[in-house]
């Protein structure tokens, strides 16, 4: 633990005891402490879990709280303090001359410095198609309130002004503006205690919209077309000018447009998404304009300017008397007020001050375009390499829409909806029941048709078809608004089939969004529709029903028109939850291999989007390696990853995080596409490895979820699965429809109520067992899987993600958690067959790395988990207790609360929960 992080967390911690006692009183502060003290004591090994469990056993609800706060806070307090102690050292790295880190900008572009293999020819294929996209999603624990963000920032930034005079000499200045910034830091601390880390109504889609975009002022809107640039300037040094100009940086988002699952989304809801997205850019335009028309005072008393430029500044209402000699406010002042009429239309108001609104983001910039040349004809380059250079380049990021915003559904509900739809128009009756070939020529003869199969005068539908037609007809709407960008993915969740992806294009058809050109005779349209493969079975079959599709003339022509870009996105979560963690990871990267391939084969270009969650047993871990341990021909510049959860807080939740992973993302994104990052001498003898070695871990894993009959009970009581959806933690249900198997649960309270209760099972299940019997004493196999280990990104990442959750998990609380069982039995064997695998995974971790614990190799984070461990337990403790208190009846609001200030908790504190 470095000197600064320690003392951070010393302030923080002492800052917030003082709070507690100010406002709680000395008896709740010595309560914290003697919580505090006795965690560490099991920390220590001294005492065992349940001691600790034992002090909440007859404290009272409000007392509880007061403690589950304290706990919270402190997890969200190291963060800061964490987050700060990267961005120095990385700060400090940099000052001793050390060469850039891999997952970085500058390193990647030192690595394509030295590779004599890349052309700048290279470099301009793969941009042509580039695209990097963090895509931003909602989770249950991350509706973190703008307060708490606000009191963060200050925080971050005392705390570095403290930094800068901890090594000044000793004044009475020195010292007395330390003792303000202690102050400040008491101040805000106060403020945060008194308010609710939580909303006491269930978050509403609004809210996690809204969430979402918080990220874009935190961070997004200047990092990302920072990044652009930079990228950009990086690839022209190196490669020359032939380089073409690119926005490499697209951010998209699925709040608001993801109903798979979730009733809760409408048309209503996705317009808002998109009209919330397009005010915060718009705003944030109108901003940087407004400052830009003060900076630019240039007179042409003294300075030149074009006769385009003054063209611009004579336009409309640009005619401002107190400016006669200043040609650039002038025509910024036109510009801006342009602008804000813009986004009165978005708004749904009436054009502001008179002002004619820009009919698209490409004639904003083309008025941009006319200031830039005009200050670089006469020698103003300076001027515009600052404010309106960051002015065009989010333009260029970001448009009017900010973010791609994804439709995504499940294949069932568009089968349905179209079955209420055909019968209705008369069209066939029975669609659902039809095979896949009597489904395929339903579909096509329904593509290539110009006939609409709704009327306004019809009869209305049943509600859910009534509300997937609202979000299709919103989603056309956004684009005739905001453009095609704002729109431009379809996802279909659990795609099994041809006409699973042929259905929602009749869809969007029946919108506008696609339409049947007869003189061409062929479809066009703005949107790409994507296949999701989610579970095992289906990421098998997934090259070859895409081949089918291919086989489609219909689709293949429109696939042709859209630049013969295919997007498929992966599932992780799904397919996690379907066979396991090994068994997961094998057959997403087996399902790649077979795309590419077929891809390769059809002359099709490809994109995937990776359906990633934060924790490791949702496809999390560190992007950078993530990106690199996907095979050969599976980036091809161009990849979309979702981003979810606490990750998100931690990765844009400030400007240098943001740039750090954004850099890791695109460094990752270029190596991937240019270099050869797999040194395997034998490819197809180590994918039969893993195939053989993923099935024997699916077994083990497929023994205890599916084939062990008190395996559901032991879930469902020793987790907080069900409190999840009971307490409101989330605007969407914990399974898409009611049932009582483990298949239709989401994902999300899957792995959630796992690393609430600190087993992790997705994250590492099964690995133990899956290597044992593949390997057994022949020490040969061993030593081919060390080789493996090092020669293989895919293999080394699965190892070191695993090692990683699984120094999060605590066998000693999943037994706390195991107690809340029913029957004793199930709660013994189950949690015997958890903790034997754990102790068998860790094992063979250490066998094959070398590694003598399970975060050797990543100091940094193993410093962090065994600093934080002591400080979470007390959250652990009260959960149990209070789940305890909840199942047997008390759902007072308090109880209720706390559960869910524990989940927050944990989560923070974690990190890895989404």
């Amino acid at each position: 633990m470095s000197d600064q992080v320690r003392d951070d967390i010393r302030l923080l911690g002492r800052i917030l005891g003082r709070v507690i006692a100010e406002q709680e009183g000395e008896d709740i502060y010595e309560l914290v402490e003697d919580t505090r003290r006795r965690a560490f004591a099991v920390a220590r090994g001294e005492e065992d879990p349940e001691s600790l469990l034992a002090i909440f056993r007859t404290v009272d609800e409000h007392k509880i709280n007061l403690v589950a706060r304290s706990f919270s806070y402190f997890a969200l307090m190291a963060n800061i303090a964490e987050d700060l102690d990267d961005e120095t050292s990385l700060a400090q790295r940099e000052d001793a001359g050390e060469a850039a880190p891999a997952a970085s900008l500058d390193g990647v572009l030192a690595k394509l410095r030295e590779a004599d293999s890349v052309t700048p020819g290279d470099v301009a294929q793969m941009l042509r198609t580039a695209q990097v996209s963090p895509v931003l999603t909602a989770h249950p624990t991350e509706t973190r309130r703008r307060t708490v963000f606000d009191v963060q920032k200050r925080i971050i930034h005392l705390l570095r002004e403290r930094h800068g005079l901890i090594n000044r000499p000793e004044t009475p200045r020195r010292r007395n503006r330390l003792s303000e910034i202690e102050r400040e830091i008491h101040l805000r601390m106060t403020l945060l205690w008194q308010t609710a880390l939580i909303r006491i109504a269930r978050p509403q889609i609004e809210d996690e919209v809204n969430v979402g975009l918080r990220y874009f002022k935190l961070s997004l809107l200047e990092e990302v077309p920072a990044i652009n640039r930079d990228v950009l300037a990086g690839l022209r040094e190196v490669f020359g000018t032939e380089v073409p100009s690119t926005q490499i940086v697209r951010t998209g988002s699925w709040i608001g447009g993801d109903h798979d699952g979730n009733p809760f989304v409408t048309g209503e809801t996705l317009t808002y998404a998109t009209r919330k997205a397009a005010d915060t850019v718009l705003g944030h335009y109108v901003e940087e304009l407004g400052e830009l028309e003060r900076e630019l005072s240039l007179s042409d008393r003294y300075s030149d300017s074009s006769a385009e430029l003054q063209e611009l500044a004579a336009r409309g209402r640009n005619d401002v008397p107190s400016r006669v000699d200043e040609p650039y406010r002038r025509a910024i002042h036109g510009v801006h007020g342009r602008i804000r009429a813009t986004r009165a239309v978005v708004a749904g108001d009436t054009a502001a001050d008179g002002h004619e609104p820009y009919a698209s983001p490409q004639e904003f910039l083309a008025d941009l375009d006319v200031i830039d040349r005009s200050l670089r004809e006469f020698s103003d380059a300076i001027i515009a390499d600052d404010r309106l250079l960051r002015i065009r380049s989010a333009v260029e990021s970001f448009g009017f829409h900010l973010n791609a915003l994804d439709l995504r559904q499940n294949s069932e509900s568009f089968e349905a909806v179209l079955d209420e739809l055909f019968a209705a128009a008369g069209v066939v009756r029975g669609y659902a029941g039809l095979n896949e070939e009597e489904k395929r020529k339903v579909l096509t003869e329904e593509l290539a048709s110009a006939r609409p199969l709704t009327f306004s005068w019809a009869e209305p539908f049943s509600e859910p078809t009534e509300r997937e037609l609202g979000i299709f007809r919103a989603a056309a709407d956004a684009v005739n608004l905001l453009g095609p960008e704002v729109i431009p993915h379809c996802i279909v969740s659990m795609t099994g089939t041809v006409s699973d992806v042929l259905e929602p294009m009749v869809l969007l058809k029946e919108v506008g969004l696609i339409n049947f050109d007869a003189a061409q005779g062929r479809l066009v349209g703005s949107v790409d529709v994507a296949p999701l493969f989610e579970t095992i079975d289906d990421l098998k079959a997934g090259a070859a029903i895409l081949e089918e599709l291919w086989d489609v003339p219909l689709y293949r022509q429109y696939l042709r028109g859209r630049g013969d870009l295919q997007e498929v996105v992966l599932g992780y979560s799904d397919s996690n939850k379907d066979g396991g963690y090994l068994s997961a990871n094998w057959a997403l990267y087996d399902a790649e291999l077979a795309v590419v391939e077929a891809c390769a084969a059809r002359g099709i270009n490809l994109r995937f989007s990776h359906g990633r969650g934060g924790a490791v047993g949702r496809g999390g871990g560190p992007t950078y390696d993530a990106i690199l341990a996907q095979p050969k021909g599976a980036v091809q510049g161009s990849i979309r990853i979702t981003e979810q959860g606490e990750v998100i807080s931690a990765r844009y939740g400030q400007n240098s995080t943001a740039r750090r992973h954004l850099e890791a993302f695109v460094a990752g994104t270029l190596e991937a596409s240019l270099l050869d990052t797999e040194s395997l001498q034998e490819s197809e003898r180590a994918y039969g490895i893993m195939r053989e070695i993923a099935e024997l871990a699916g077994e083990k894993y497929a023994d205890l979820i599916r084939r062990d009959p008190g395996f559901i009970d032991y879930f469902t009581q020793s987790t907080p699965l069900h409190e999840i959806g009971d307490l409101n933690m989330g605007s969407r249900p914990t399974a898409r429809k009611q049932t009582s198997s483990v298949a239709d649960l989401r994902a999300i309270p899957w792995v959630l109520s796992w690393s609430q209760s600190r087993v992790n099972l997705p994250g590492w299940f099964g690995v133990g067992t899956g290597v044992t019997r593949w390997a057994g004493d022949d020490e040969a196999r061993w030593q081919d899987l060390r080789t493996l280990y090092r020669a293989w990104p895919f293999f080394r990442s699965v190892l070191d993600n695993m090692a990683q959750v699984m120094g999060k998990a605590s066998m000693d609380l999943a037994q706390m958690y195991s107690r809340l069982v029913d029957d004793p039995e199930v709660s013994r064997r189950i949690f015997q067959t958890i903790s034997d695998e754990y102790e068998l995974t860790r094992e063979i971790f250490r066998r094959i790395t070398g590694h003598e614990s399970l975060m050797a190799g990543n100091e940094r984070l193993e410093r962090s988990v065994y600093r934080r461990y002591p400080y979470l337990l007390p959250l652990n403790a009260i959960q149990v207790e209070l789940l305890r208190r909840y199942r047997a009846g008390d759902d007072s609001f308090l109880v209720s609360k706390t559960i869910q200030v524990t989940m927050n908790g944990l989560a923070t504190g974690l990190r890895t929960s989404g």
